[in-house]
Protein backbone atom coordinates (compact mmCIF):
# COMPACT_ATOMS: atom_id res chain seq x y z
CA UNK A 1 0.00 0.00 0.00
CA UNK A 2 1.13 3.53 -0.68
CA UNK A 3 -0.74 4.81 2.37
CA UNK A 4 2.23 4.31 4.68
CA UNK A 5 4.93 6.14 2.70
CA UNK A 6 2.43 8.74 1.45
CA UNK A 7 1.20 9.46 4.98
CA UNK A 8 4.74 9.64 6.38
CA UNK A 9 6.02 11.87 3.57
CA UNK A 10 3.16 14.26 4.28
CA UNK A 11 3.74 14.12 8.02
CA UNK A 12 7.50 14.67 7.72
CA UNK A 13 7.42 17.31 5.00
CA UNK A 14 9.48 19.57 7.25
CA UNK A 15 12.34 17.03 7.06
CA UNK A 16 12.14 16.45 3.30
CA UNK A 17 14.81 17.47 0.83
CA UNK A 18 13.90 20.74 -0.87
CA UNK A 19 15.48 19.44 -4.09
CA UNK A 20 13.07 16.54 -4.46
CA UNK A 21 9.36 16.28 -5.17
CA UNK A 22 7.77 12.97 -4.21
CA UNK A 23 4.52 11.94 -5.94
CA UNK A 24 2.41 8.85 -5.27
CA UNK A 25 0.06 7.11 -7.69
CA UNK A 26 -2.01 4.10 -6.64
CA UNK A 27 -5.52 4.58 -7.99
CA UNK A 28 -6.36 2.82 -11.26
CA UNK A 29 -8.40 5.92 -12.18
CA UNK A 30 -6.40 7.29 -15.12
CA UNK A 31 -6.73 10.87 -13.90
CA UNK A 32 -4.44 10.00 -10.99
CA UNK A 33 -1.41 9.05 -13.10
CA UNK A 34 -2.17 11.65 -15.79
CA UNK A 35 -2.35 14.51 -13.29
CA UNK A 36 1.00 13.55 -11.81
CA UNK A 37 2.79 13.03 -15.13
CA UNK A 38 1.57 16.38 -16.44
CA UNK A 39 3.68 18.15 -13.80
CA UNK A 40 6.91 16.17 -14.23
CA UNK A 41 10.11 16.64 -16.19
CA UNK A 42 10.95 13.22 -17.68
CA UNK A 43 14.68 13.90 -17.61
CA UNK A 44 14.66 14.30 -13.83
CA UNK A 45 12.06 11.65 -13.02
CA UNK A 46 12.76 8.42 -11.14
CA UNK A 47 9.91 5.91 -11.09
CA UNK A 48 9.76 3.52 -8.14
CA UNK A 49 7.37 0.64 -8.80
CA UNK A 50 6.43 -0.90 -5.46
CA UNK A 51 4.51 -4.17 -5.55
CA UNK A 52 4.83 -7.17 -3.27
CA UNK A 53 4.08 -9.69 -6.03
CA UNK A 54 4.54 -7.56 -9.15
CA UNK A 55 1.18 -8.90 -10.32
CA UNK A 56 -1.16 -6.21 -8.92
CA UNK A 57 -3.24 -5.03 -11.87
CA UNK A 58 -3.58 -1.38 -10.78
CA UNK A 59 0.12 -0.98 -10.04
CA UNK A 60 1.30 -2.54 -13.29
CA UNK A 61 -1.21 -0.57 -15.38
CA UNK A 62 0.02 2.70 -13.90
CA UNK A 63 3.62 1.56 -14.28
CA UNK A 64 3.05 0.81 -17.98
CA UNK A 65 1.58 4.29 -18.50
CA UNK A 66 4.43 6.02 -16.67
CA UNK A 67 7.08 4.04 -18.54
CA UNK A 68 5.42 4.70 -21.90
CA UNK A 69 5.45 8.42 -21.03
CA UNK A 70 9.15 8.24 -20.17
CA UNK A 71 10.03 6.27 -23.29
CA UNK A 72 8.15 8.69 -25.54
CA UNK A 73 9.70 11.82 -24.03
CA UNK A 74 13.25 10.55 -23.57
CA UNK A 75 13.39 8.40 -26.70
CA UNK A 76 15.18 5.69 -24.75
CA UNK A 77 14.75 2.08 -25.75
CA UNK A 78 14.41 -0.51 -22.98
CA UNK A 79 13.32 2.20 -20.56
CA UNK A 80 12.39 -0.45 -17.99
CA UNK A 81 16.02 -1.42 -17.47
CA UNK A 82 17.26 2.18 -17.39
CA UNK A 83 18.38 4.17 -14.37
CA UNK A 84 15.01 5.94 -14.37
CA UNK A 85 13.31 2.88 -12.85
CA UNK A 86 13.56 0.99 -9.56
CA UNK A 87 11.44 -1.97 -8.50
CA UNK A 88 10.57 -2.71 -4.87
CA UNK A 89 9.12 -6.17 -4.36
CA UNK A 90 9.09 -9.49 -2.53
CA UNK A 91 9.11 -11.25 -5.91
CA UNK A 92 12.31 -10.28 -7.71
CA UNK A 93 11.65 -12.86 -10.42
CA UNK A 94 8.49 -11.08 -11.56
CA UNK A 95 10.19 -7.68 -11.37
CA UNK A 96 12.93 -8.94 -13.68
CA UNK A 97 10.33 -10.46 -16.03
CA UNK A 98 8.70 -7.02 -16.09
CA UNK A 99 11.99 -5.76 -17.51
CA UNK A 100 13.66 -4.09 -14.54
CA UNK A 101 17.41 -4.60 -14.30
CA UNK A 102 18.22 -6.98 -11.45
CA UNK A 103 20.66 -4.45 -9.98
CA UNK A 104 17.75 -2.03 -9.60
CA UNK A 105 15.39 -4.38 -7.78
CA UNK A 106 15.11 -3.81 -4.03
CA UNK A 107 13.62 -6.77 -2.17
CA UNK A 108 11.73 -7.29 1.06
CA UNK A 109 10.54 -10.49 2.75
CA UNK A 110 7.34 -12.07 1.47
CA UNK A 111 5.84 -12.25 4.97
CA UNK A 112 5.65 -8.45 5.16
CA UNK A 113 2.04 -7.30 4.72
CA UNK A 114 1.24 -4.08 2.88
CA UNK A 115 -0.21 -2.24 5.87
CA UNK A 116 2.86 -3.10 7.96
CA UNK A 117 5.40 -2.47 5.20
CA UNK A 118 6.49 1.12 5.85
CA UNK A 119 9.44 -0.19 7.88
CA UNK A 120 10.70 -2.28 4.95
CA UNK A 121 12.09 -1.26 1.57
CA UNK A 122 8.53 -0.20 0.69
CA UNK A 123 9.58 2.88 2.63
CA UNK A 124 12.27 3.65 0.03
CA UNK A 125 10.40 6.70 -1.28
CA UNK A 126 10.14 8.02 2.27
CA UNK A 127 13.83 7.36 2.93
CA UNK A 128 14.74 9.23 -0.26
CA UNK A 129 12.52 12.13 0.77
CA UNK A 130 13.68 12.62 4.36
CA UNK A 131 17.12 10.99 4.07
CA UNK A 132 18.25 7.60 5.31
CA UNK A 133 19.47 9.00 8.64
CA UNK A 134 15.99 10.30 9.42
CA UNK A 135 14.48 7.02 8.21
CA UNK A 136 16.67 5.17 10.70
CA UNK A 137 15.55 7.59 13.42
CA UNK A 138 11.93 6.76 12.57
CA UNK A 139 12.76 3.07 12.94
CA UNK A 140 14.39 3.77 16.31
CA UNK A 141 11.21 5.49 17.52
CA UNK A 142 9.22 2.40 16.57
CA UNK A 143 11.81 0.15 18.22
CA UNK A 144 11.42 2.03 21.51
CA UNK A 145 7.70 1.31 21.44
CA UNK A 146 8.41 -2.33 20.51
CA UNK A 147 10.54 -2.60 23.66
CA UNK A 148 7.95 -0.74 25.74
CA UNK A 149 5.23 -3.12 24.52
CA UNK A 150 7.41 -6.17 25.16
CA UNK A 151 8.65 -5.20 28.62
CA UNK A 152 6.06 -2.97 30.33
CA UNK A 153 3.44 -4.40 32.70
CA UNK A 154 -0.08 -4.31 31.32
CA UNK A 155 -1.23 -1.48 33.59
CA UNK A 156 1.55 0.75 32.18
CA UNK A 157 1.57 -0.60 28.64
CA UNK A 158 0.24 2.04 26.23
CA UNK A 159 -0.80 -0.28 23.34
CA UNK A 160 -2.40 -2.76 25.77
CA UNK A 161 -4.35 -0.02 27.56
CA UNK A 162 -5.56 1.40 24.24
CA UNK A 163 -6.51 -2.09 23.04
CA UNK A 164 -8.57 -3.05 26.08
CA UNK A 165 -10.27 0.35 26.09
CA UNK A 166 -11.25 -0.30 22.48
CA UNK A 167 -12.55 -3.76 23.40
CA UNK A 168 -14.58 -2.24 26.23
CA UNK A 169 -16.10 0.40 23.97
CA UNK A 170 -16.76 -2.03 21.12
CA UNK A 171 -17.85 -5.25 22.79
CA UNK A 172 -19.43 -3.99 26.00
CA UNK A 173 -20.70 -0.47 25.28
CA UNK A 174 -21.75 -1.04 21.66
CA UNK A 175 -19.49 1.43 19.85
CA UNK A 176 -19.63 0.80 16.11
CA UNK A 177 -16.95 3.30 15.14
CA UNK A 178 -13.88 5.07 16.51
CA UNK A 179 -12.79 8.55 15.45
CA UNK A 180 -9.15 9.62 14.98
CA UNK A 181 -8.73 13.40 15.24
CA UNK A 182 -5.17 14.72 14.88
CA UNK A 183 -4.77 18.37 15.79
CA UNK A 184 -1.92 18.67 13.32
CA UNK A 185 -2.38 19.35 9.61
CA UNK A 186 0.75 17.35 8.79
CA UNK A 187 -1.11 14.26 10.07
CA UNK A 188 -3.99 14.77 7.65
CA UNK A 189 -3.54 11.24 6.20
CA UNK A 190 -3.06 9.52 9.56
CA UNK A 191 -6.78 8.66 10.03
CA UNK A 192 -6.81 6.96 6.60
CA UNK A 193 -3.61 5.11 7.44
CA UNK A 194 -5.10 3.83 10.71
CA UNK A 195 -8.33 2.99 8.90
CA UNK A 196 -6.47 0.49 6.74
CA UNK A 197 -4.29 -0.76 9.60
CA UNK A 198 -7.24 -1.47 11.87
CA UNK A 199 -10.04 -2.46 9.52
CA UNK A 200 -8.00 -4.64 7.16
CA UNK A 201 -6.26 -6.34 10.07
CA UNK A 202 -9.22 -6.97 12.36
CA UNK A 203 -12.27 -6.65 10.12
CA UNK A 204 -12.89 -10.40 10.39
CA UNK A 205 -15.87 -12.57 11.35
CA UNK A 206 -14.07 -15.92 11.58
CA UNK A 207 -11.52 -16.90 14.22
CA UNK A 208 -8.18 -18.60 13.67
CA UNK A 209 -9.86 -22.01 13.97
CA UNK A 210 -12.28 -21.20 11.16
CA UNK A 211 -15.24 -20.76 13.51
CA UNK A 212 -17.81 -18.01 13.01
CA UNK A 213 -17.48 -15.33 15.67
CA UNK A 214 -20.42 -14.47 17.90
CA UNK A 215 -19.16 -11.02 18.88
CA UNK A 216 -18.12 -7.78 17.23
CA UNK A 217 -14.56 -7.19 16.01
CA UNK A 218 -12.97 -4.12 14.41
CA UNK A 219 -14.92 -0.86 14.58
CA UNK A 220 -15.17 1.55 11.66
CA UNK A 221 -12.15 3.86 11.85
CA UNK A 222 -12.60 7.37 10.50
CA UNK A 223 -11.57 10.92 11.17
CA UNK A 224 -10.15 14.23 10.03
CA UNK A 225 -7.77 16.84 11.32
CA UNK A 226 -8.94 19.39 13.87
CA UNK A 227 -10.02 22.13 13.75
CA UNK A 228 -11.65 21.36 10.39
CA UNK A 229 -13.49 18.38 11.81
CA UNK A 230 -15.12 20.59 14.42
CA UNK A 231 -17.06 22.32 11.65
CA UNK A 232 -17.97 19.09 9.87
CA UNK A 233 -19.07 16.30 12.23
CA UNK A 234 -18.46 17.33 15.85
CA UNK A 235 -22.16 18.23 16.09
CA UNK A 236 -22.89 14.49 15.93
CA UNK A 237 -20.12 13.65 18.39
CA UNK A 238 -21.52 16.05 20.98
CA UNK A 239 -25.28 15.74 20.53
CA UNK A 240 -25.91 12.81 18.20
CA UNK A 241 -27.35 9.40 19.06
CA UNK A 242 -24.20 7.44 18.17
CA UNK A 243 -21.66 6.36 20.78
CA UNK A 244 -18.27 7.17 19.26
CA UNK A 245 -15.00 7.05 21.22
CA UNK A 246 -12.30 9.42 19.99
CA UNK A 247 -8.51 9.55 19.90
CA UNK A 248 -7.13 13.07 19.91
CA UNK A 249 -3.50 13.34 18.73
CA UNK A 250 -1.37 16.47 18.88
CA UNK A 251 2.23 17.66 18.90
CA UNK A 252 2.79 20.21 21.67
CA UNK A 253 5.07 22.31 19.47
CA UNK A 254 5.31 22.74 15.69
CA UNK A 255 8.21 24.48 14.01
CA UNK A 256 6.10 25.44 11.00
CA UNK A 257 3.38 27.07 13.11
CA UNK A 258 3.59 30.28 15.14
CA UNK A 259 3.06 30.25 18.90
CA UNK A 260 -0.31 32.00 18.76
CA UNK A 261 -1.75 29.56 16.21
CA UNK A 262 -0.40 26.56 18.10
CA UNK A 263 -1.87 27.79 21.39
CA UNK A 264 -5.29 28.28 19.80
CA UNK A 265 -5.07 24.87 18.10
CA UNK A 266 -4.26 23.02 21.32
CA UNK A 267 -6.88 24.93 23.29
CA UNK A 268 -9.46 23.90 20.69
CA UNK A 269 -8.50 20.27 21.23
CA UNK A 270 -8.67 20.60 25.02
CA UNK A 271 -12.04 22.34 24.76
CA UNK A 272 -13.43 19.50 22.66
CA UNK A 273 -12.22 16.70 24.94
CA UNK A 274 -13.43 18.61 28.00
CA UNK A 275 -16.89 19.35 26.59
CA UNK A 276 -17.29 15.75 25.43
CA UNK A 277 -16.48 14.57 28.94
CA UNK A 278 -18.28 17.03 31.23
CA UNK A 279 -21.06 18.30 28.95
CA UNK A 280 -23.40 21.11 29.93
CA UNK A 281 -26.98 21.16 31.12
CA UNK A 282 -29.38 23.46 29.32
CA UNK A 283 -32.12 25.62 30.74
CA UNK A 284 -35.57 24.11 31.02
CA UNK A 285 -37.25 23.95 27.63
CA UNK A 286 -33.94 24.29 25.76
CA UNK A 287 -32.92 20.66 25.38
CA UNK A 288 -31.42 21.42 21.98
CA UNK A 289 -28.71 23.35 23.83
CA UNK A 290 -27.90 20.45 26.17
CA UNK A 291 -24.56 18.63 26.00
CA UNK A 292 -24.94 15.20 27.64
CA UNK A 293 -21.21 14.65 28.19
CA UNK A 294 -19.80 11.33 29.42
CA UNK A 295 -18.42 10.69 25.93
CA UNK A 296 -15.01 8.99 26.07
CA UNK A 297 -11.83 10.20 24.43
CA UNK A 298 -8.11 9.57 24.76
CA UNK A 299 -5.48 12.22 24.08
CA UNK A 300 -2.01 11.34 22.79
CA UNK A 301 0.50 14.18 23.12
CA UNK A 302 3.93 14.18 21.51
CA UNK A 303 6.62 16.80 22.03
CA UNK A 304 6.79 17.55 18.31
CA UNK A 305 6.17 15.73 15.05
CA UNK A 306 9.49 14.21 14.01
CA UNK A 307 10.72 10.97 12.43
CA UNK A 308 11.17 9.48 15.90
CA UNK A 309 7.77 10.44 17.28
CA UNK A 310 5.99 9.42 14.07
CA UNK A 311 7.67 6.02 14.23
CA UNK A 312 6.57 5.66 17.84
CA UNK A 313 3.02 6.74 17.04
CA UNK A 314 2.66 4.22 14.21
CA UNK A 315 4.08 1.42 16.36
CA UNK A 316 1.68 2.18 19.22
CA UNK A 317 -1.30 1.64 16.93
CA UNK A 318 0.24 -1.45 15.30
CA UNK A 319 0.63 -3.13 18.68
CA UNK A 320 -2.85 -2.00 19.74
CA UNK A 321 -4.31 -3.70 16.67
CA UNK A 322 -2.30 -6.87 17.37
CA UNK A 323 -3.51 -7.05 20.98
CA UNK A 324 -7.14 -6.64 19.94
CA UNK A 325 -6.78 -9.31 17.26
CA UNK A 326 -5.30 -11.66 19.86
CA UNK A 327 -8.17 -11.05 22.29
CA UNK A 328 -10.73 -11.59 19.53
CA UNK A 329 -8.91 -14.76 18.43
CA UNK A 330 -8.51 -13.64 14.81
CA UNK A 331 -5.60 -13.47 12.39
CA UNK A 332 -4.67 -9.80 12.07
CA UNK A 333 -2.21 -10.49 9.26
CA UNK A 334 -4.35 -11.71 6.37
CA UNK A 335 -7.03 -9.99 4.26
CA UNK A 336 -9.06 -12.62 2.46
CA UNK A 337 -12.00 -10.25 2.32
CA UNK A 338 -10.46 -8.38 -0.61
CA UNK A 339 -9.77 -11.43 -2.78
CA UNK A 340 -13.23 -12.07 -4.26
CA UNK A 341 -13.48 -8.51 -5.56
CA UNK A 342 -10.09 -8.92 -7.24
CA UNK A 343 -11.15 -12.19 -8.87
CA UNK A 344 -14.42 -10.75 -10.19
CA UNK A 345 -12.67 -7.61 -11.43
CA UNK A 346 -10.22 -9.71 -13.44
CA UNK A 347 -13.05 -11.83 -14.83
CA UNK A 348 -15.09 -8.75 -15.79
CA UNK A 349 -12.08 -7.17 -17.49
CA UNK A 350 -11.58 -10.33 -19.53
CA UNK A 351 -15.30 -10.62 -20.28
CA UNK A 352 -15.02 -14.09 -18.85
CA UNK A 353 -17.71 -14.27 -16.19
CA UNK A 354 -20.71 -16.57 -16.09
CA UNK A 355 -23.88 -16.53 -14.02
CA UNK A 356 -23.74 -12.76 -13.67
CA UNK A 357 -26.48 -11.45 -11.38
CA UNK A 358 -29.28 -9.30 -12.88
CA UNK A 359 -28.28 -6.16 -10.97
CA UNK A 360 -24.67 -6.21 -12.18
CA UNK A 361 -25.81 -7.13 -15.69
CA UNK A 362 -28.09 -4.09 -15.82
CA UNK A 363 -25.32 -1.83 -14.53
CA UNK A 364 -23.00 -3.15 -17.25
CA UNK A 365 -25.63 -2.40 -19.89
CA UNK A 366 -26.07 1.17 -18.63
CA UNK A 367 -22.30 1.76 -18.63
CA UNK A 368 -21.91 0.30 -22.12
CA UNK A 369 -24.50 2.73 -23.52
CA UNK A 370 -22.31 5.67 -22.59
CA UNK A 371 -18.82 4.25 -23.13
CA UNK A 372 -16.79 1.64 -24.96
CA UNK A 373 -17.00 -0.62 -21.87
Amino acid sequence: SDLGPRMACTALKEFASARLNIHFVSNVDGTDINDVLSNLNPETTLIIISSKTFTTMETLLNADKALAWLEKNLEIQNIRSSNHVIGVTANSKNAKLFGIDETRVVEFDDWVGGRYSIWSSIGLSLAISIGFDNFQIMLSGAREIDNHFRESPFDQNIPVIMAVLGIWYNNFLGAQSHAIIPYCERLTLFPSYLQQLDMESNGKSVDQNGEQLKYQTAPIIWGQTGTNGQHAFFQLLHQGTKFIPIDFIAPITQNQSDDKSQKILLNNMLAQSMSLMVGKKAKEGENHKSYPGNKPSSTLLINSLSPKTLGALIAIYEHKVFVQGTIWGINSFDQWGVELGKELSIALNKGNISNIDPSTDQLKDIISKFSSY
